[in-house]
């Protein structure tokens, strides 16, 4: 079993196409002022494991459980990947991932 202290954030990829760009801007921008957590740049091409144009919103464990109520709440059908950090990019993309919305792959 793995240790939860392993865990030193999350991040929340809110993945859109060309139509919802604005959309997904306007939720990440509101998630980042309203919690003070970072949003990173908008990526209209898949970058990395993601197929699809996103952003990612790095989430301190301290805030997860409001960001991702927040998130599931707000996202409008936006589809995000959310994952644990632990050091293992491969493995909290692929094995400790989950959905809120339409997972895409």
């Amino acid at each position: 079993m793995k240790d939860i202290s392993t865990i030193t954030g999350w991040h929340a990829h809110v993945y859109f196409d060309a139509p919802a760009k604005a959309q997904a801007q306007a939720l990440c921008e509101d998630a980042a002022a309203r919690f003070g957590i970072l949003m990173g740049r908008m990526h209209d091409e898949p970058v990395g494991p993601h197929p699809t144009g996103s952003c990612q919103l790095s989430i301190p464990p301290e805030k997860f459980g409001d960001v991702l109520a927040w998130l599931a709440l707000n996202r409008g059908g936006l589809t995000i990947l959310v994952h644990p950090r632990t050091g293992d990019d491969l493995a909290d993309h692929r094995d400790h991932a989950f959905w809120l919305g339409t997972p895409r792959t």
